[in-house]
């Protein structure tokens, strides 16, 4: 049976694609908004991604997808 790891990039992006469509809403720049939330997403998913890795490294990276 695969072990089901958390899939820390696309939740990340749509949390930050939400916060960034809030944030340019208010600023009347939504362009700018939804680019920052992208970029700030992106970065803290891979970022959290290498915590679970760190945490547990014996099991196979997030980004292989296979079984252990």
């Amino acid at each position: 049976m695969k072990d089901k790891e958390a899939a820390f990039l696309p939740l990340c992006i749509g949390i930050g694609i939400s916060l960034g469509v809030a944030l340019g809403v208010a600023t009347d720049n939504l362009a700018l908004g939804i680019s920052l939330g992208v970029a700030i997403g992106a970065g803290l998913g891979v970022a959290l991604m290498g915590a679970a890795k760190a945490r547990n490294p014996d099991k196979k990276d997030i980004d292989e997808g296979g079984e252990k």
